[in-house]
């Protein structure tokens, strides 16, 4: 059932914000380190940039976020995937190498927007003389995402960053031991989703950011 209470707009609102901004982040993260190891086809198809509207999927970007904050369904959101070229990397990296970087960009991304909006949340502290809790809450709710964002997004099962990342890692000759996740990761993280197990490997994640959260209030003050 939906919940369309004035708090519960007002809250995705501000969340629907913060997530475009840090999917936007996240997929130019992709596109910009794939465009500098020599893949000119994020830059053919406008993804080197930072404006939202370039990186934007109507569903996953909007509905589902929307639905995941009215109905509380356990669903994801996601932004409009960077296409890449890995052959292109091969003039500087080998295009292993190459893909897992770029693959590892986007999370990357995500922490250095998370670090960035921490120093805000405690110059802020800092500086206010009486902090305004709906910025502090809307600030600190940006850290959590982005740091959210980033481990779910490492979590080694394609089509997720992470799986990318652990092929990256693995030799040449037990790369074939990683079919299976390609041909079945995405199944799996449905699974995850549906049966609450996402919600268990993600816990330890809360525990990250309450704990960051909590130095950052230290820091402060």
């Amino acid at each position: 059932m939906f919940n369309l209470s004035s708090d519960k707009i007002q809250f995705a609102i501000v969340f629907l914000i913060a997530l475009i901004l840090s999917i936007a982040v996240h997929e130019f993260g992709h596109a910009f380190v794939a465009d500098k190891l020599g893949d000119r086809l994020p830059r053919m198809q406008g993804r080197v940039t930072l404006n939202p509207v370039a990186h934007i999927d109507v569903i996953g970007t909007i509905v589902m976020p929307l639905m995941i904050v009215f109905t509380g369904a356990p669903l994801l959101g996601w932004g409009k995937p960077v296409q890449t070229n890995p052959a292109a990397y091969t003039r500087r990296l080998r295009m292993k190498t190459g893909h897992m970087i770029v693959a590892a960009a986007g999370p990357t991304m995500n922490m250095l927007l998370a670090l960035v909006v921490s120093i805000v949340f405690v110059a802020y502290l800092k500086i206010a003389h009486e902090p305004n809790r709906e910025i502090l809450k809307n600030v600190a709710m940006l850290i959590q995402l982005n740091i959210g964002l980033m481990f779910f997004n490492l979590i080694p099962l394609p089509p997720l960053d992470g799986g990318t990342v652990l092929r990256g890692f693995i030799p040449d000759q037990h790369q074939d031991k990683l079919d299976f996740l390609d041909r079945y990761g995405g199944f799996i993280l449905l699974a995850l989703l549906f049966t609450g197990g996402l919600g268990i490997v993600m816990r330890p994640v809360g525990t990250v950011i309450a704990s960051w959260l909590d130095l950052l209030v230290r820091v402060a003050t």
